[in-house]
């Protein structure tokens, strides 16, 4: 009898006990096609010997030292390698151990530079709905989906939620996509009116929205709109890049392809690609200075803040992903991928939509393609799906609610960035008997 508490107490899962590349073992043998990544987690794939010596040479020389004392040389090294590539005036790295965490010394942040720049008003933080940043009370309370947030409602704090730019719902027929992208950002605007623009400390998006909405990306103009509102009315813009950053969407920051630069940024998953724990938030100059000549302490940390391994484990991912080229490659097999998925699904009565960027795919299934309508709910169509695809070797990332936290379903896919021809055909050939499968 096990004593885990598992994320599902009806449900025993096998045991992995290995590793090799796209793939995953379990105790029986049997191999699955991790074309998930997990959770958008291994861009490496697994058992990449580089990151592994890596943690394995950290650790014979330094395991730990608490950040209240020290910092180390492999923290120094990731922070130096982080910003000398991030966007904009991005110009501090506070190394944390998740993307939750990530978003909450975002939040906690922003709100300190505010009361440090003399505007304790400012407490608000406008989201988006159905987007989602973490699973801790701060991070939950900003994310918008509806079915995360029910049952802890009375715990969360209260925040605005504006509706996402989601084209494939949200577009109307009449609007080209820029009239769109315009539209939607304009209801930041009007949040902020209506709340109060001198109440309101920051804005949090995700540039790809990613488990709750299956990789939908904002539309040309979009950020560039929003950026205009937040330096208008003075409010940060935080980016959450914790699942589509580290060069899932074939840019090393998603936001590069959107011509923005936040004040904010956070990431996490791909920046450890699995090995070790690790995320990050990125703040600007000007932030960091506000704090440096006020109190000189941001009020917040973790146990295990800047860990020495960790950050070598990111050490070790940032320069494989440079010196291997594999955001090229995640942003050619990304094209390949989507290519494949639309001919195999491109006359399928069932799914609505295929989109994403690099090897961040998401694809929507309808109850009719030309309505959108969505699939019944109580069909739990994402969890049949899932639990096919598993039958037959393969791990993605179904999800329920996709349109408003109850109705509509998606598939995820964001496979490692290594990923072969043969293995996207693999991949989609699976998908196409799970998808076959789940809706029967």
């Amino acid at each position: 009898m096990s004593h885990i508490f598992p994320r599902h107490t009806k449900q025993s899962p096998p045991v992995a006990v290995r590793g090799d590349g796209c793939y995953l073992y379990d105790a029986d043998g049997k191999q699955y096609l991790d074309a998930s990544g997990g959770a958008a987690v291994s861009c490496l794939g697994h058992n990449d010997r580089t990151v592994i010596e890596a943690v394995k040479a950290q650790l014979d020389s330094l395991a730990y030292a608490h950040t209240g004392f020290l910092t180390s040389e492999p923290a120094e090294t990731l922070a130096d390698m982080l910003i000398a590539q991030a966007p904009g005036d991005l110009d501090r790295v506070y190394l944390v151990s998740g993307g939750s965490e990530a978003v909450e010394a975002a939040l906690k942040l922003a709100r300190q530079y505010f009361v440090e720049k003399g505007e304790p008003q400012r407490g608000r933080l406008i989201a988006r709905k159905q987007s989602y940043h973490g699973n801790t009370m701060g991070a939950l309370s900003a994310g918008g989906n509806a079915w995360r947030r029910a049952q802890f409602g009375p715990l969360l704090i209260d925040m605005s939620h504006i509706d996402p730019c989601y084209a494939y719902r949200l577009q109307q027929d009449s609007e080209s996509e820029e009239a769109y992208g315009i539209r939607a950002a304009n209801l930041l605007e009007e949040e902020l009116l209506r709340v109060g623009p001198e109440t309101v400390m920051a804005f949090i998006a995700e540039p790809v929205v990613g488990a709750t909405a299956g990789a939908v990306p904002a539309v040309k103009g979009y950020f560039k709109r929003i950026r205009e509102i937040c330096d208008q009315y003075g409010i940060l813009l935080i980016l959450d890049e914790v699942m589509c950053g580290m060069g899932r969407t074939g840019s090393l920051f998603a936001c590069e392809q959107d011509g923005v630069a936040p004040d904010i940024l956070c990431i996490a998953k791909g920046l450890g690609a699995g090995y070790q724990p690790i995320g990050a938030m990125l703040c600007s100059k000007e932030i960091y200075r506000t704090i440096e000549e006020g109190s000189g302490f941001f009020q917040h940390g973790h146990t295990y803040i800047g860990h020495p391994c960790a950050a070598a484990a990111g050490v070790a991912v940032l320069k494989s992903l440079h010196e291997r080229d594999l955001v090229t490659a995640a942003e050619r097999q990304g094209q390949r991928l989507r290519a494949a998925l639309s001919a195999e699904f491109n006359a399928h009565p069932n799914i609505g939509d295929i989109r994403g960027r690099g090897l961040f795919v998401g694809v929507e299934l309808v109850a009719d393609r030309q309505s959108k309508t969505p699939l019944d709910p109580q069909r739990k169509t994402a969890a049949r799906i899932k639990a096919a695809a598993f039958e037959a070797g393969m791990i993605c990332y179904p999800m329920g609610g996709t349109i408003d936290g109850q109705s509509g379903d998606h598939v995820l896919l964001a496979p490692p960035f290594i990923i072969s021809d043969a293995q996207i055909d693999e991949l989609v050939s699976k998908l196409a008997r799970a998808v076959t499968a789940g809706l029967s």
